[in-house]
């Protein structure tokens, strides 16, 4: 029975966990959201943002602070459920790969758990994504839309106003699984790096494999690291996901994962697979940190 009990804690202590990490971090999101889908400049005009200052600054003056909040009730409302599949699978694939119950599990084995994690939680965070980076960017598409197309000034009252324009005029079910392939090469490797760099800094914190007397400085540590190893792997997959996501459906400017790749590579080079990375990384350290924190806390005083 106290299986279940745990699996519930492990529930209970992610939600927090994931709740923190999203007020803690969605305004650097945004920002990150807004930089990765701004159109290229045209030849001599200067890019809509200068940097990620600078879209702190046009976002606030446009929007007011809570323009940094935008597009937080999706992942807000899907943090308990994501967290317990990444949780519960690899809670899961923990109890497979033990040789046998109480051993740690191997750094290598942590990986093997964290990847198979994010392969399940893809479903989820895909369709929740879509949406998030349709709120984020169309404060930006609409300022755009004057040039491209009209689709772009679609204003979107809520997350549910984006989801039945999704299912009704982009194809149904599948336009919101637009940009999955992206979102596996962002979770699969990302949350593998994570899991494991988090054991393994905990580990070298502790000097051993025992990590439970480790204090909250050393956690909140481990979470920032495990955090910014997620996102210095994975970043170039996350803007693929965020152009194929705002892509227009009508006249879209990619074809698919690959082109995106190609096409921004070719008109932005390198940095362009970048764009935003500042941000992103704030994010992950203050987010993953206030994540893992709020984690372990609730996970203790939980019993």
């Amino acid at each position: 029975m106290w299986h279940m009990a745990d699996a519930a804690k492990d529930l209970a202590s992610g939600t927090v966990g994931g709740a923190a990490q999203i007020i803690v971090g969605h305004p650097f999101d945004t920002i990150k959201v807004k930089l990765q889908s701004q159109p290229a400049p045209t030849l001599g005009q200067p890019p809509r943002y200068t940097g990620a200052i600078d879209a702190v600054k046009q976002t606030v003056a446009a929007e007011g602070p809570k323009g940094l909040y935008k597009g937080m009730g999706a992942p807000l409302a899907t943090v308990a459920a994501l967290n317990a599949v990444l949780f519960t699978v690899r809670g899961q694939m923990e109890g497979l790969l033990r040789s046998e119950p109480g051993v740690p599990l191997t750094i290598s084995q942590q990986f093997v758990c964290g990847a198979g994690a994010g392969f399940a939680v893809s479903f989820l965070a895909c369709p929740t994504e879509l949406v998030k980076c349709r709120l984020q960017a169309q404060g930006a598409l609409a300022c755009a839309s004057t040039t491209s197309s009209v689709v772009a000034a679609v204003k979107y009252g809520g997350p549910m106003d984006v989801a039945r324009h999704v299912l009704r005029s982009e194809g149904g079910a599948r336009g919101l699984f637009k940009g999955l392939f992206p979102t596996f090469a962002r979770e699969i490797p990302g949350n593998a790096t994570m899991f494991a760099t988090y054991e393994a800094f905990k580990r070298f914190l502790a000097d051993g494999s025992d990590t439970s007397s480790l204090g909250q400085g050393s956690l909140i540590m481990a979470g920032g690291v495990a955090g910014a190893s997620f996102w210095a792997i994975v970043y170039p997959a996350d803007v693929v996901k965020s152009v194929l996501q705002v892509d227009d459906y009508k006249n879209p400017k990619y074809r698919g994962s690959m082109d995106a790749f190609r096409k921004i590579l070719k008109a932005e080079g390198v940095k362009g697979l970048y764009k935003g990375f500042g941000p992103a990384m704030g994010r992950s350290v203050f987010a993953n940190a206030a994540c893992f924190l709020a984690y372990e806390m609730t996970r203790s005083s939980l019993g």
